[in-house]
């Protein structure tokens, strides 16, 4: 059986790094993104399982790039969670049509919980 894909858009490296090791540990693979303005082609040559999405993420942003994915009938289906440090978290997350969100600074467990859950809904 693969491995189940993450694919992560932040411009925090450090955050980057963290969540790479833990999901690496957890045995998922792991692919990041500085950058969210070509979320389609990215998205087209990884077929991740599921999105990590920060709201501040250089070139259009987490909200657009979002858009970007679940407006387009391919990808619609891929879940995205929106994690983000934002007050209104939920207002961004509903706008951009996101699956669900986490609010930074997250608990790591809570966002290995969340991810593992959209994982078994891909089954």
């Amino acid at each position: 059986m693969s491995k189940k894909r993450i694919l992560i858009f932040d411009d925090d490296t450090a955050i980057l790094e963290v969540v790479t090791i833990i999901f690496e540990e957890n045995g998922y693979e792991v692919k990041i993104s500085e950058t969210s303005h070509d979320i389609l082609e990215k998205v087209a040559e990884y077929r991740p399982d599921v999105i990590l999405m920060d709201n501040w993420i250089p070139k259009i942003g987490g909200v657009e790039a979002t858009k970007l994915l679940k407006n387009n009938e391919e990808f619609k289906n891929i879940p995205v969670i929106y994690v983000t440090a934002n007050n209104d978290i939920v207002a961004l997350a509903t706008e951009a049509q996101a699956d669900d969100y986490v609010s930074k600074p997250f608990n790591l467990e809570d966002l290995e919980d969340m991810v593992a859950k959209y994982m078994k809904e891909q089954v």
